[in-house]
């Protein structure tokens, strides 16, 4: 079973991809004001962006978190920030309080490492130091007297107290990863419990999903089988006229004021965001509604490509991803608070109506 997911910036500056500008966007107010409408229109909870230079991601998370009642927050955070033990009782604390709620998306992509003093600038060794993240932060979550020598991390004779809510019964925080280099995919089948993609073709999903399912196979994945998610912009209006209307008048928007998307010059060398910007000489448009035409103006990240159209018609295309074995959806569109309703009201109920008993 899957979770229907939502969006939350999390950011310094007003108007992250085209969101509305409010005097109190920046309050813990206005982000409580959007995990409660996440939590009334029907989704299970909502992704924190995270980054040097936004707030911090698990304390805003913890926050929410204590204001909310069924809302999840996933919480992406880099290794580079947290030591695993740390994270591990910081995470396992949290989902404790809050009877299992917490989510995590680990993200190895670079921010502005020296600024916060991880000196570690090679991808390859970016990755190797993500899996003995993923594994120690496991084992700490479910052993005593854990000792673990690795290259990146040290721990001895070391036992987390409170485990995460549901240990006893082998439960854990469900362990999000992204990325799509070699090395990427093999912290996912080994680690991971969900790989995002982002808004790829169909095909291209589902020759990762391949590779992934039989590269975990080839590793022998000590852990149940590896889930997929997508992490997508849905641009949804009344009638699909409608939406391409409101689709192209933002990317016309774009092209005059560029995305403004501070991430975007930090994941141009990214695998995964440069399968993105190829996607733009297939084509303006793939499969059933995928527009590409975002990443030319400067989108970056699920702002690259988007999925244009009523909520029959979006609903259909992210069936189709779901026939290829992708169960857990992160979506938006902006302005944030005005689409977690309509989109959340119009698109989840169909997509609810065909899951599988």
């Amino acid at each position: 079973m899957g979770e229907h997911l939502w969006y939350i910036p999390n950011t310094v500056e007003a108007g992250h991809r085209g969101d509305e500008v409010r005097e109190d966007w920046d309050t813990l107010d206005h982000s409580t004001e959007l995990a409660l409408a996440v939590e009334r229109h029907g989704w299970a909870g909502a992704l924190l962006g995270t980054g040097w230079g936004r707030p911090d991601t698990f304390t805003v998370a913890a926050a929410l978190a204590a204001r909310t009642t069924t809302f999840k927050p996933l919480i992406a955070v880099r290794p580079g920030y947290w030591h695993p033990a740390n994270f591990a009782a910081a995470s396992a604390t949290l989902d404790r309080l809050s009877r299992g709620r917490v989510l995590v998306n680990v993200v190895s992509g670079l921010d502005d490492p020296a600024a916060y003093g991880d000196g570690e600038f090679d991808q390859s060794r970016r990755y190797a130091r993500t899996l003995e993240f993923l594994r120690l932060v496991r084992r700490l979550w479910g052993e005593d007297g854990v000792t673990f020598h690795g290259e990146h991390y040290r721990v001895t004779d070391s036992t987390l107290r409170p485990r995460p809510w549901g240990a006893e019964e082998g439960r854990h925080p469900p362990l999000y990863f992204g990325g799509a280099s070699p090395a990427a995919e093999e912290v996912a089948a080994r680690e991971a419990d969900v790989q995002l993609f982002w808004g790829e073709p169909l095909d291209g999903v589902a020759e990762r999903i391949a590779r992934l399912r039989a590269l975990g196979e080839r590793l022998e994945r000590p852990h149940p089988p590896l889930e997929f998610g997508l992490r997508v912009t849905t641009v949804v209006r009344d009638t699909s006229e409608q939406a391409w209307r409101a689709a192209e008048q933002k990317v016309a928007r774009m092209a005059r004021q560029g995305a403004h998307d501070p991430e975007a010059a930090q994941r141009r060398g990214a695998v995964g965001q440069r399968r993105l910007l190829d996607l733009v000489d297939r084509g303006e448009v793939l499969d059933s509604c995928l527009y590409t035409a975002p990443g030319r103006y400067g989108g970056a990240g699920a702002g690259s490509t988007w999925l244009v159209g009523s909520a029959r018609e979006v609903a259909d295309a992210l069936l189709r991803y779901r026939e290829l074995g992708v169960t857990h959806f992160v979506l938006s569109d902006t302005p944030y608070q005005r689409e977690i309703a309509r989109i959340g009201d119009q698109l989840l109920p169909l997509l609810r109506k065909f899951e599988p008993r």
